[in-house]
């Protein structure tokens, strides 16, 4: 028996076709910079968007914007030193994990995945440096 092929693929009879859909987050023609990076243990199922930062170890976790009170009652933020978006989706529970992340982008606002202490506003100012940058987009996907 031969292959059938259709599409210019083939497909054996009883498989289930799982169509791609984009996730539209990539928002804009800048060169994407990829590069490993190791994931910290017990963070979960960290999914692709996601903003994470490096820690005082050097592993990469959830970004996230600190705050601190001052001697003199004002209100200090600490913003990371480094920050990237996750490519794609990696289980952190079992141990530290190879992943690859965007160390260069535009990325669509509306897809990312952030720590409730950081703002739009604020994150687009902290990853500026980085040249990683958030926009807003109108998704074109087609609404049926």
């Amino acid at each position: 028996m031969s292959a059938i092929i259709m599409g210019g693929s083939a497909q054996i009879a009883g498989n289930i076709d799982v169509s791609y859909r984009q996730d539209n987050l990539i928002a804009g023609d800048l060169q994407l910079v990829t590069q490993n990076i190791t994931l910290k243990t017990d963070q979960g199922i960290l999914q692709r968007g996601t903003v994470l930062s490096k820690d005082e170890t050097g592993v990469y976790v959830i970004s996230k914007l600190t705050s601190a009170t001052n001697n003199d009652g004002t209100t200090s933020t600490t913003t990371p030193s480094s920050i990237v978006v996750l490519a794609d989706t990696y289980n952190t529970t079992n141990g530290d994990v190879t992943a690859g992340a965007y160390f260069t982008g535009e990325f669509n606002a509306n897809r990312i995945i952030i720590d409730d202490s950081w703002t739009l506003d604020a994150l687009r100012d902290a990853s500026r440096p980085f040249t990683i940058f958030f926009k807003d987009v109108v998704n074109a996907d087609n609404p049926t």
